[in-house]
């Protein structure tokens, strides 16, 4: 049975046809009723990019709760439950908080047509006006210039984590474009910190930044150099320094660390006091389920990684490349992604795939058409009807590595049983 907050979720949901339809119009009009609350927010760091958003602000912010400072997040999508996308001072938002706020905006709304991520948001900033705390850090939904959280009017920092293919029904069909609208963060803030990117993205970001004075590019400012067994070594304004390595499996979250790293530094300049070895510890104790997260379960390895794009699937290839592991994938993805491509990136690391129909995603792959796409790449399936048969396949296998993979949703549909 569902809850009186998810029963509210849901009718928020209901509120406009289109679960997603970028633009700013009926938000400020919303905000407006509650008193524009986004004008009130803690300082906040702002994150666009197509992968590496979630890892780089779990970094961040452990690095400014490790040394002292309160620190609120938004996060999108949850693994499990709405409340792990509000992070008041490092704690999930209570339920009663989060239905007594939400209950309040939708009064205020008045049905007005809203998508479900536009006022929520709205509610989050309710909340973060509310926790007084030194620092926020923005998710971007999707995209950037026309994102929900994009409506802000001042920001501490922006950050652009690696740009790829994704969403491009909404975003454009070039790198350019994708990136264009993710670059509409940039404005109004203190410094930019440029990812790694693609070279077809370097001067083209390079030249859309040029107007503004304080950005930091990966590869000028700040680079890994290399990785050693506990720590790895970076270049920072030409010097080079050891900090330990991420608790996080794949070698990408050395450049996602290497961002909070240099980020503490541009802060430091400013003025704040951080510790380098609080900032070492930070970085080691970074947790971020689902994300080539490697779990135990009746005395076999599970891998979750809710990579479900072009750039996941590589930085995918990698690790098992790199572990030298060839695991069944429990596999399900949603239909608007680009499933065939995915497969392919990684069918020489595999062993076979089970598919499944992502549960309650009515927008999900059926298990048919993944069929299909692994019979044109020439890997083995079978079929799953759901979680359960796909546990009890876990458990009376010999097979001792599994990978779940695809999507985010199916990641969070299936962690909790697995923990």
């Amino acid at each position: 049975m569902k809850s009186k907050t998810e029963k509210l979720l849901d009718e928020l949901v209901k509120l406009h046809p289109k679960y997603i339809d970028l633009s700013l119009d009926r938000l400020k009009l919303l905000l407006k009723k509650l008193d524009n609350p986004q004008d009130h927010l803690p300082k906040t760091i702002h994150i666009a990019g197509t992968n590496g958003k979630g890892s780089v602000q779990s970094f961040i912010r452990n690095i400014l709760l490790n040394n002292g400072y309160k620190c609120d997040a938004y996060i999108s999508p949850h693994l499990s439950r709405f409340n792990e996308r509000i992070i008041l001072n490092n704690q999930e938002v209570s339920t009663k908080k989060l239905y007594e706020t939400l209950k309040f905006v939708k009064k205020i709304n008045n049905n007005k047509p809203i998508t479900f991520f536009e006022i929520t948001t709205a509610a989050a900033f309710m909340l973060f006006k509310q926790s007084k705390s030194d620092f926020l850090i923005l998710e971007t939904g999707l995209g950037g210039r026309l994102d929900a959280t994009n409506i802000i009017p001042k920001k501490f920092c922006s950050i652009l984590t690696p740009i790829s293919f994704d969403h491009e029904e909404f975003l454009g069909k070039t790198l350019k474009k994708i990136a264009s609208e993710k670059l509409g963060i940039v404005k109004n803030c203190e410094f930019v910190l440029v990812g790694k990117q693609k070279k077809e993205l370097k001067d083209y970001i390079q030249k859309k930044l040029n107007k503004f004075e304080n950005k930091y590019f990966y590869g000028k400012e700040f680079r890994v150099i290399k990785s050693l067994k506990n720590k790895f070594e970076i270049e920072i304004d030409r010097k080079k320094y050891f900090y330990t390595k991420p608790s996080l499996n794949g070698k990408h979250q050395n450049e996602n660390a290497s961002i909070s790293i240099y980020f503490a530094k541009k802060m430091k300049n400013l003025g704040y006091k951080l510790n380098t070895k609080k900032i070492n510890a930070a970085i080691k104790k970074t947790l971020w389920p689902g994300r080539l997260e490697v779990i135990n379960y009746k005395n076999k390895k599970i891998i979750l990684d809710g990579s479900h794009n072009i750039d996941g699937a590589e930085k995918l290839n990698d690790f098992l490349k790199t572990e030298r592991i060839k695991p069944i994938v429990l596999f399900g993805m949603l239909n608007n992604k680009k499933a065939s491509l995915f497969l392919d990136k990684i069918k020489k690391r595999i062993s076979k795939v089970l598919a499944i129909k992502i549960p309650g995603e009515k927008n999900s792959f059926k298990t048919k058409q993944i069929n299909k796409i692994c019979d044109l790449h020439s890997i083995k399936c079978e079929n799953v009807t759901d979680i359960n048969d796909a546990l009890k396949y876990f458990r009376t296998n010999q097979e001792k590595v599994y990978l779940i993979t695809g999507s985010l949703y199916l990641i969070g549909k299936i962690r909790s049983r697995l923990i």
